[in-house]
């Protein structure tokens, strides 16, 4: 609990953020202060288009034996329901439930060969968001203190943007599951220090009005009233610095949240990325109007304006389903699939790739698809969750599939291979450190950099695997 004097000065803090319509982005003074250093620095960075990524996470494991990496020739129980269709590519078949994304099969790439061991939500997720094995054992599927930082984090710390944007963005929120208290494990700074979490724009852009929370100026606040505002917050700096020596680290960090909170505000790019209301006539239709799709066009803008990573975590509404929330199809596999999952990730996908390859973002733009984990081979096989029904596919971490797109990778090819029941890496296995490692050489970070492991005190490398090297 607060001091009582502790509550009143912060409740004046408040105050003057709401002043200039802003509100906390949960940005660390640690993070602010590089954010700042970064926006001081004359890089070339500012001038010429540099390399990003969007890291889109299918939260739940997308059945990978119906999507992507199907076997017709298997028996009905193993093939299941769908049928193959050819895309623009020869040889080359997707799910009959993914059209839009079989016409656009020359622009990404299939690695159907990446695996681990891990077979619950949450230590799956963390492998994947972070690139590392989980530590413990697959027992909870909620975020600890030992968390493995994700890549996300990781490139906040050792990332760089365009001007002064932040390195990393996650959007339009962390993976949860409904009932439970925390985000699902692995998503923010973990054990390397919750300071270096990206930002989180949490928010639904599949509202037609939609806005950003804490992003907008109140009504009347031009750029001249937001600049004297600023002003007026420096000329009380020294109070502020009184209060930090009673209020302790709180007090830094809200200067550090005002003032970067002001710096993006005041960057055009950033602005004119959140505003989708005044997106060109058919652009926000042409990804579908779900919080998917309009999370995907979020994501391109926010390339064009600058920013490295963008984390785009799937949500929908059957996160409130308590059997199968969103791509975890323990009953109804088929059924959900065609009629919920597919359509709204096929046409948003197909619109986002086509969308980047039109504005010559691509080549620059590494595109990562994935969950934690692919299905069972089987129809109904029981593997880890107890509620799995004979209409549903249980977890599988052995096998599954990775989407790459952009980025210098060449599209129209499949790299690795399944049994001939999609259940085991036949050929060029893939592992979490190794997508991980692939994402940090197309930024420019340097994976042998070594960071502070704050739970047991020793050094880490920012990633142990090896970058993917043959997808040219």
């Amino acid at each position: 609990m607060l001091h009582a004097s502790h509550r009143g000065a912060l409740k004046t803090r408040r105050e003057l953020l709401q002043l200039g319509g802003l509100s906390l982005m949960g940005l660390s003074t640690q993070q602010l202060a590089a954010l700042r250093a970064r926006a001081a620095d004359d890089s070339p960075l500012a001038k010429h288009r540099q390399n990003s990524c969007v890291f889109i996470f299918l939260f739940g494991g997308p059945s990978h034996i119906d999507l992507w990496d199907m076997k017709p020739r298997a028996p009905v129980e193993v093939r299941g329901e769908f049928k193959p269709m050819a895309t623009a590519t020869p040889g080359i078949h997707l799910c009959e439930h993914l059209p839009k994304m079989a016409a656009q099969m020359n622009k990404f790439a299939l690695l159907r060969s990446m695996r681990h061991r891990m077979p619950v939500h949450g230590p799956a997720c963390s492998e994947m968001y972070s690139g590392r094995p989980y530590f413990g054992p697959p027992k909870t599927d909620q975020a600890t203190p030992e968390d493995w930082p994700s890549i996300s984090a990781l490139v906040t710390r050792y990332g760089r943007s365009a001007g002064k944007l932040p390195p990393a963005v996650v959007l339009p929120w962390y993976s949860q599951f409904v009932g439970q208290s925390k985000r699902i494990a692995g998503q923010t700074g973990g054990r390397m220090g919750e300071n270096f979490n990206p930002v989180l724009l949490n928010a639904d852009p599949g509202k037609v009005d939609f806005e950003a929370s804490g992003f907008k100026l109140l009504e009347g606040v031009g750029a001249a009233r937001l600049k004297s505002r600023r002003e007026l917050l420096r000329q009380l700096e020294a109070s502020i610095r009184q209060t930090e020596t009673s209020f302790g680290p709180a007090a830094k960090t809200f200067k550090s949240h005002a003032e970067t909170a002001y710096s993006m505000l005041q960057q055009r790019a950033f602005r004119q990325a959140l505003d989708l209301q005044h997106a060109a006539p058919g652009e926000r239709e042409a990804y579908g109007m779900t919080k998917f799709g309009q999370s995907l066009l979020l994501a391109r803008r926010f390339v064009e304006a600058g920013v490295s990573l963008l984390t785009v975590n799937w949500d929908d509404d059957t996160k409130h389903d308590k059997v199968s929330p969103q791509w975890d199809t323990h009953h109804d596999n088929f059924k959900k699939l065609k009629n919920d999952l597919c359509p709204k990730f096929d046409q948003a996908f197909a619109a986002f790739l086509q969308d980047l390859d039109q504005r010559g973002l691509l080549e620059t733009t590494l595109v990562v698809v994935t969950g934690e984990f692919g299905r069972t081979p089987r129809i109904g096989e029981f593997s880890q969750n107890a509620m799995t029904q004979k209409t549903g596919r249980d977890h599988w971490p052995h096998a599954f599939t990775v989407l790459l797109a952009g980025g210098g990778v060449r599209g129209g090819q499949v790299y690795g291979a399944t049994t001939r029941d999609a259940g085991y890496v036949a050929d060029r296995p893939i592992s979490p450190a190794d997508l991980a490692a692939t994402v940090f050489r197309h930024l420019g970070i340097d994976a042998s950099q070594r960071y502070e492991d704050h739970f047991q005190h020793v050094p880490r490398k920012v990633c142990e695997g090896r970058p993917i090297c043959d997808l040219g």
